[in-house]
């Protein structure tokens, strides 16, 4: 390029001495030479320090060639050491998890023992009378905590914790054969808060406080007082045991062996009165005619007593009867005593005076046994009736609820029941008061058919 532009002026300056192409203010041939070769010498300047910031360019970009390739194969060469690092480790990892599994022997069985061992004392401890003595220290987890946590570890448990498990299951064994006296948190019945109560606690059974009986309440972790207490032989045995000290010997009391289910259920049974309510209308009536039968029976049983115990006099006195008693009345009738004119020379009329006198007394000692035999058979049906009303109502419940709840179908059953329950409790005990006024009713009117036959038969043989 450059030789290109010389030699263009330089055949420019040739052509001007040719041809003599001259002006004022043309350049001598001298100048223009000058001028050209002033021009040149700056160009190759330029063109030499252009070549020589290339060759610096080229330098520096081979020392960062030979910098990055020196980079390169140290990375190599570290990429090499890490990987046979790494084999390395790799090697003795599983070296050392062999030795681990050759130490750890029976400790992986023992572990899955230790889990199961504090899960089953975790389901029969949490619901236990003697967490509401024992406290925890500051710092610890309580026993139903920390059982919790070791049934649910994920590694392996260590001396302390071994050592707390059966220090746990120990101490729950000493407590389910000591009677002992503390004072806990009790729940009142209504549900308030708790306070601080004297409690006697009877092994893992029972549990005592403020002469009530006491129940467990896990999801609380305090002790409760039950919402309905037992009746008044319960209540006195809670009293004696709580007043009793450690020189008065052996205490009667009651002992839940289900440790509070069974009591809990047992004071959740409706008493009579509420079994009564729970009947409806129909054991009202029930009831109503048992007590009339009732009332009724024992007026007549000591009617009868009282009329057995004067014939039985009468008949030790024959000869001088008494108005006071069946057999002196029919004593009377037969012998024209009784106010009345009689004809006793004839034998017919002998046998009608004294039937007619036997037949007075008979109503009199069978009074009431109608009523009784009608009252034993209503019994049954006045409950059936019941039965039936309570399914009614049950499947009538059943149906608003939309839900075949088997609580509510057992609940309602139970009530219906009732009503056949006390049908025949009021039909049996009557049927064999009614068998028994029968039997001494009969006593009595044997006699006096056994004495109206006698004197029947004196009067023919006179």
């Amino acid at each position: 390029m450059l030789q290109l532009i010389t030699s263009k002026r330089v055949l420019a300056a040739a052509l001007v001495c040719i041809f003599g192409v001259t002006t004022a203010n043309a350049q001598t041939a001298d100048d223009l030479m000058a001028k050209i070769r002033a021009e040149r010498t700056a160009e190759q300047q330029i063109a030499r320090d252009r070549e020589t910031r290339f060759r610096n360019e080229m330098e520096d970009i081979r020392k960062l060639n030979s910098k990055v390739q020196a980079d390169k194969s140290a990375a190599e060469a570290r990429t090499h050491r890490l990987d046979a690092s790494y084999a390395e480790n790799e090697k003795k990892i599983k070296e050392l998890n062999d030795l681990l599994k050759v130490n750890q022997g029976n400790l992986g069985e023992l572990f899955g023992v230790t889990r199961q061992v504090a899960g089953d004392a975790l389901s029969d401890l949490s619901a236990s009378l003697y967490n509401s003595q024992v406290t925890a220290k500051p710092g610890q987890e309580g026993r139903v905590e920390f059982l919790r946590h070791m049934a649910g570890a994920a590694k392996l448990p260590n001396i302390s914790d071994l050592e707390r498990i059966w220090l746990e299951l120990l101490g729950e064994m000493k407590a389910g054969g000591e009677v002992t006296r503390y004072t806990a948190q009790v729940i009142p019945a209504d549900g308030g808060a708790a306070v601080d109560t004297e409690v006697v606690r009877v092994g893992r059974f029972m549990a005592f406080g403020d002469n009530k009986y006491l129940v467990y309440l896990p999801s609380k972790e305090k002790l409760s007082v039950l919402s309905r207490q037992l009746d008044g032989e319960h209540m006195r045995a809670a009293a004696e045991i709580l007043k009793s000290t450690s020189e008065t010997g052996y205490v009667a009391s009651y002992v839940d062996p289900a440790r509070g289910a069974l009591l809990s259920q047992y004071v959740e049974r409706p008493g009579m009165w509420e079994r009564i309510k729970n009947g409806q209308v129909v054991v009202y009536v029930i009831l109503g005619v048992g007590i009339i039968g009732v009332l009724v029976s024992i007026f007549q049983y000591f009617y009868l007593v009282l009329a057995k115990m004067a014939v039985t006099a009468q008949l030790k006195r024959k000869t001088s009867p008494m108005g006071n008693n069946a057999l002196g009345r029919m004593l009377l009738a037969v012998n024209g005593k009784d106010g009345h004119a009689s004809d006793n020379s004839l034998p017919e009329v002998v046998e009608l005076r004294i039937s007619e006198a036997v037949l007075k007394e008979i109503p009199k000692l069978e009074r009431f046994q109608s009523f009784l035999r009608l009252a034993v058979a209503a019994g049954p049906l006045l409950g059936l009736i019941g039965t039936v009303i309570g399914m009614i109502l049950t499947f009538q419940s059943i149906t608003a609820s939309g839900t075949s709840d088997p609580k509510l179908m057992a609940e309602g059953i139970g009530q219906a029941m009732i009503a056949t329950v006390m049908g025949l409790g009021v039909a049996i005990p009557l049927l064999f008061i009614n068998a028994g006024l029968v039997a001494l009713s009969k006593t009595v009117v044997h006699v006096l058919e056994e004495e109206s036959s006698g004197l029947l038969a004196k009067k023919l043989q006179q």
